[in-house]
C-alpha cells in the first residue's frame, strides 16, 4: 500500500490496521460466511466503514475491534438476505400471470431493502412497535403491554417508523 506523506493519521491508522490485520479477519470471516467473496466483500467494507469515521483513535484490541465491526456489517448481510429471501417466498405465492415483472421486483426489493436500512436506526422497541403493527396486525394497547410502554409512547415509535419509511420512499420531506 502506498503512504504518501500528505495522508491524515486518520488514514494511516486504518492503513495500520489493514496492513496487520485484514488477513486475519478474511480468515474470521471465511468461517462466518459460506461465500469467499462475500467474505472478500465484508473484509473490505469493515475498513471502508473506518475510513468513513470522523474520528478514530488507536484501539487497544485491534481485532476485537474490527470484529464488532464485522460483525454488524454481517449482521446487516443476513438480515437483508433474510429479508429477500421472505420477498421471493411471498412472491413464489402470487399466481405467475398476476407477479410484477423482474424490473418492478427488483425496484419493490430496493424500496424494501431502503426500508429496513432506515428502520434499522431506530431504537429496537420503535423498530419492534412498529413490526407487531405493521406485520403483526397489533393494536396499539397490544403493543404497549408487549414492550412495557404507555400507548402514546407506541404511537410515537409508530410515527417514527412511518416517516422512516417515507424517507426510504420519497427522500427527507420538505
Amino acid at each position: 500500500m502506498f503512504v504518501s506523506s500528505a495522508q491524515s493519521p486518520h488514514s494511516e491508522l486504518v492503513g495500520a490496521l489493514y496492513r496487520d490485520h485484514r488477513g486475519w479477519l478474511l480468515a474470521w470471516l471465511r468461517r462466518n460466511v459460506a461465500c469467499p467473496q462475500r467474505a472478500e466483500d465484508l473484509s473490505q467494507d469493515t475498513f471502508v466503514r473506518l475510513l468513513g469515521r470522523d474520528e478514530l483513535k488507536t484501539p487497544r484490541e485491534p481485532r476485537a475491534f474490527l470484529v464488532a465491526i464485522a460483525k454488524g456489517l454481517l449482521f446487516d448481510y443476513f438480515r437483508r438476505a433474510a429479508l429477500e429471501q421472505a420477498y421471493l417466498t411471498e412472491l413464489m405465492l402470487i399466481p405467475v400471470g398476476e407477479q410484477p415483472s423482474v424490473e418492478e421486483q427488483q425496484l419493490i426489493l430496493e424500496d424494501l431493502k431502503a426500508i429496513d436500512r432506515l428502520l434499522g436506526q431506530l431504537s429496537s422497541k420503535a423498530r419492534a412497535a412498529f413490526l407487531f403493527n405493521r406485520i403483526d396486525g397489533l393494536g396499539h394497547a397490544e403493543i404497549a403491554e408487549r414492550l412495557g410502554v404507555s400507548v402514546p409512547r407506541v404511537r410515537q415509535y409508530l410515527a417514527q417508523g412511518i416517516r422512516q419509511c417515507y424517507i426510504a420512499l420519497y427522500g427527507e420531506p420538505a
